[in-house]
């Protein structure tokens, strides 16, 4: 009887063990924590049993358009501690994770982790069709690069040797995992021969380090960023660039996989620029702005506040502070923040100085710490329905009209709290309740659209966007105005007393001006204005010019935005093919016809070849700077060595070390530095001599304005 007992004992005790190792369903954004392999295996065994919460992989090699068919974008990664996935752009693992999958989500697909069992089935699983990018820390190396495509680098790293300390005897083996680029640099040294262990399976790089630290091997080697985070454990151990390597640190893609790649650079080059734009920064009153001589303004895209049109930045709320801003001798700065976002936390946050957005003054943004200016405009809330809906008829009373019907506005918009306010009224007189659609994040001219189309019975408009939208269109009609007229203002935060004491005085001094009336007549007024803004207002940031195509040609193989490209182009001709300056250089690209010839380009006003021969010259110039720049950086200059010469750009960097400034990061340092050289003190000093500063620095400010541009057009307009 007590055998009997303890076998169920036995029994029950390995039941438990088998049912807490099992692993929990993948659920949204998730990883299944097994090889590749097996995660086929076992989606294939259980799918009877779940289909909905195991995946089952499949093989799949078409590019960017077979993925959003099936709605799934399948990430690989190698298998192992959570350090091994350690990010090389110097994020922590968890946003490197999140970097991948915002990507995937941004494209309207659900992120599916696939793990291999080390670094050397990452490429076969890929070119085999069971993963579709491998987003992990993989090095772009020459033998790489013949069996993948490489998205544009995430950071350039250094290959350090990692030996003991203080250990003399001739350095023979290294121990680094299979698959990894560490085995090819180092079957490439020539100057040195090394008998290379190579280690299977997933191997910490802490396992790694402890061996060496033990002697079990002499050595290893570790990219310099993860050096940089692990070493300062092991203080027996040291890092030398013996090795003489440095990398480019990127994602890959199969070789077909042109669609992919292309929308995996767009969205790592901007996730570069918009980390640096977006960050959050001190907050400031008016006397660190003027220092800082840039004023950040937190807007929406749309048609009131701030859009682009024909590559130009537009806008009344952009009109009036770029007015503003040149009164105080400031540069601005737009910033939009993601449409979820609302602007009252971005500003608290410190990504902005001010909000610029058509913002409507309301108590609830008072009590979130909101400090509005002087209005500047005054509005009606608008009831608005489709054309053809004329349901809504007579002369009762607003409350009455809508009693259970259903209006669909973004809670985050003054519109909900009007709504709220018809909603206890309609309780307080017995009338059945408004239902209120909550769309987050979805903007008026979104939510007028949906209404055209019956998605919506209604939704709320204010009348200024309403007299815009009617310029263009006719389906959609205005049912009745709500009780109230509305402020519209700029917001500031408390602790902001000088800053608005500033836009206060600048919006009393221009109230009903000339200056004022022209800017406001040209955006709600003018029909002709209006209608020519918005029918070729920039909606959507893939089709930015007639020359896209052509754009997309020249870039495809290149780590280039086709966007930036096209910003650079609108600066440089306006999209004019036959576009000629004063200096001779010619075409949609500006390119001079000698530097075109020894690209083996002519005839620049041809659009493919001046398009063609202004990509070209970028990547010449994207070589003449260090490896070790800031990758953001060198798009930057790279852009100003491409209005104001190579050379030219190489003396402001020095200038800019010389006067304690970082010679690495272009805004408010290098461009400080060339604004310097058109001053016979500093020129004289340089190896090239006089340079006009202020126009590379206006140069690439626009340049990257319009580029955000393009980028805030999908987020919200």
């Amino acid at each position: 009887m007590q055998n009997t007992l303890r076998v169920v004992i036995f029994l029950l005790v390995f039941l438990l063990l088998l049912v807490s190792c099992q692993k929990k369903p993948s659920q949204e954004g998730e990883s299944i924590d097994v090889t590749e392999e097996s995660a086929i295996d076992q989606g294939a065994a259980s799918q009877s049993a779940e289909p909905k919460t195991i995946f089952a992989n499949y093989q799949e090699q078409g590019d960017f358009s077979a993925l959003q068919e099936r709605g799934i974008l399948r990430l690989l990664a190698p298998r192992g501690p959570e350090e091994d996935a350690l990010p090389r752009a110097g994020l922590p693992q968890g946003e490197w994770r999140q970097l991948a999958e915002k990507f995937a989500y941004s494209r309207d697909l659900q992120p599916q982790w696939i793990y291999v069992d080390n670094f050397a089935a990452l490429i076969p699983a890929l070119t085999e069709g069971r993963g579709d990018v491998i987003a992990t820390n993989f090095s772009r190396t020459f033998k790489r690069g013949a069996e993948v495509a490489f998205t544009r680098p995430l950071q350039a790293v250094n290959e350090l040797l990692i030996t003991r300390k203080g250990v003399q005897q001739p350095l023979e083996e290294v121990a680094v995992r299979r698959g990894s680029a560490y085995a090819e640099t180092l079957a490439t040294d020539t100057e040195h021969t090394y008998k290379v262990t190579l280690l299977d399976g997933a191997v910490a790089n802490s396992t790694l380090l402890a061996a060496v630290v033990a002697g079990e091997y002499q050595a290893t080697v570790m990219d310099s960023n993860l050096a940089d985070a692990l070493l300062p454990a092991y203080p027996q151990l040291t890092a030398s660039d013996r090795l003489e390597s440095r990398r480019d640190i990127a994602w890959a893609v199969r070789p077909n996989a042109t669609e992919l790649r292309r929308e995996l650079n767009e969205f790592l080059t901007a996730e570069l620029v918009l980390a640096r734009q977006n960050r959050v920064k001190p907050v400031r009153d008016w006397q660190d702005i003027i220092e800082g001589g840039t004023l950040r303004v937190l807007t929406r895209n749309h048609p009131a506040s701030y859009f682009i049109w024909r590559g130009e930045l537009m806008g009344f709320d952009y009109d009036l502070l770029k007015k503003f801003s040149r009164d105080h001798k400031l540069r601005l700065s737009m910033v939009v923040p993601d449409a979820d976002m609302d602007l009252a936390e971005a500003l608290r946050a410190g990504m902005g100085d001010v909000i610029a957005a058509s913002l409507t003054v309301t108590e609830l943004r008072r009590k979130q710490g909101l400090v509005f200016s002087r209005p500047y405009l005054q509005v009606r809330e608008q009831l608005i329905a489709s054309s053809a809906d004329i349901s809504l008829q007579g002369d009762a009373p607003l409350e009455q009209m809508l009693s259970g019907k259903t209006v669909a506005v973004n809670p985050q918009t003054s519109y909900h709290e009007s709504l709220a306010e018809m909603i206890a009224l309609q309780r307080e007189r017995g009338i059945a309740p408004i239902q209120v659609s909550a769309q987050l994040g979805a903007t008026t001219e979104h939510l007028i659209d949906a209404v055209a189309q019956g998605l919506y019975p209604y939704t709320v408009a204010d009348s200024h966007l309403v007299a815009i939208e009617s310029t263009y269109r006719d389906d959609f009609r205005v049912v009745a105005d709500l009780p109230k007229v509305r402020d519209i203002a700029w917001a500031v935060r408390e602790d902001q007393p000088q800053l608005l004491k500033q836009l206060n005085n600048f919006l009393k001094k221009h109230h009903r001006d000339l200056f004022f009336n022209v800017t406001y007549n040209k955006y709600f007024k003018e029909k002709k204005h209006i209608l020519r803004h918005q029918e070729s207002r920039l909606r959507y940031s893939d089709a930015l010019s007639p020359y896209d195509p052509l754009v997309h040609k020249y870039t495809e193989h290149t780590d280039r935005d086709w966007r930036m490209v096209v910003a650079q182009m609108y600066q440089e001709s306006q999209f004019n093919p036959r576009a000629q300056s004063f200096a001779g250089a010619q075409g949609l690209m500006q390119v001079l016809p000698r530097t075109a010839h020894q690209m083996g380009v002519a005839n620049l006003y041809e659009p493919e070849n001046g398009i063609r021969a202004g990509v070209s010259y970028l990547d010449w110039l994207d070589q003449r700077f260090p490896e070790d720049l800031p990758l953001e950086q060198k798009i930057y200059f790279t852009l100003a060595a491409y209005n104001a010469g190579h050379g030219h750009v190489r003396d402001a960097r020095a200038l800019a070390q010389r006067l304690g400034l970082d010679p690495n990061q272009w805004f408010g340092h290098v461009e400080q530095a060339m604004l310097l050289l058109s001053k016979p003190e500093y020129y004289r000093q340089s190896h090239f001599g006089y340079v006009r500063g202020r126009e590379p620095v206006k140069y690439v400010r626009e340049i990257r304005d319009r580029y955000l541009g393009y980028i805030y057009t999908n987020r919200n307009f």
